[in-house]
């Protein structure tokens, strides 16, 4: 019997664990992986909302939290009180909003709020049992939520998953924010990930009684530095109120407030993304 190479310990050899999962990934036609270089960015509430933008539009959407020790996903969906079901071939994932959902956290049968207390390679391989254990089934688009910055998920994401279409960069306006994602970029270039575009968040603060956008952050540095790096920028959206309380309610915006200038904003950015999708 060949030894397993992937450090999950469950799969009958490494040839049969390759086997799985590139099947099981073949079944899906884009995979997307939002990253960013800082924490506190709002990456989780952009990969939440991406996705169920897109499940809006009639795709066949799953959204995979790879924030094993931050999972967030489930909460702004309001998933967080429940619990992923097995059977003997695997994960079935939560559904709402015509979407497929699996976080770690919804994987957990006791206290949810039990810290995961995990090295790298225990993180690789239950990153790989995930994306080959899920019943995903055909999708249009796999969204993965990344934790902030450089490490071990995304590094084994980007080594198991090599046929991504590409990664978002979750930035905001200031420069503590953009020299992280410069790295993040160099990052995806070292591991030949595409880089899909820029995203600035908190970009401006949309009044919610005129609507106006006012600069609280400052504006631009986005931009800038995705043209600085020659990758495409994706669009800004600006802080609103009900976005934070979407998150915390798990009414994800896009959903509920598509009036809105952040919803708008925020549907620019998907159109953008689209485009960059079909041109790589």
């Amino acid at each position: 019997m060949a030894e397993c190479n992937s450090e999950c310990g469950s799969c009958e050899s490494a040839e049969t664990c390759d086997l799985k999962l590139k099947t099981k990934m073949s079944a899906i036609k884009h995979k997307i992986m939002v990253l960013s270089g800082k924490g506190g960015v709002g990456k989780s509430s952009i990969s939440v909302n991406l996705a169920v933008a897109l499940a809006m539009d009639g795709m066949k959407v799953g959204l995979l939290d790879i924030d094993f020790h931050g999972p967030s996903v489930p909460t702004m969906l309001g998933l967080q009180k429940i619990t992923l079901n097995t059977d003997e071939t695997g994960i079935i994932p939560a559904e709402i909003h015509n979407l497929k959902v699996v976080s770690i956290s919804l994987l957990l049968p006791e206290n949810k709020d039990d810290a995961i207390i995990w090295r790298g390679p225990m993180k690789s391989g239950v990153l790989k049992q995930l994306l080959e254990d899920v019943h995903w089934g055909e999708l249009d688009y796999l969204i993965m939520d990344f934790p902030p910055g450089t490490g071990d998920e995304a590094l084994s994401a980007c080594q198991l998953v090599t046929d991504a279409d590409g990664g978002i960069i979750v930035t905001t306006p200031q420069e503590v924010s953009l020299s992280d994602c410069r790295r993040c970029i160099s990052f995806c270039r070292k591991l030949d990930l595409p880089v899909l575009g820029v995203l600035e968040n908190m970009s401006g603060f949309a009044c919610p009684d005129c609507a106006k956008v006012i600069d609280v952050f400052g504006s631009g540095g986005g931009e800038n530095m995705a043209n600085e790096k020659n990758v495409p920028f994706l669009g800004r959206i600006p802080i609103d109120p009900d976005f934070a309380a979407a998150c915390d309610t798990g009414r994800p915006f896009i959903y509920h407030s598509q009036h809105k200038p952040a919803a708008q904003a925020f549907s620019k950015a998907v159109d953008e993304l689209m485009k960059q999708i079909k041109k790589n």
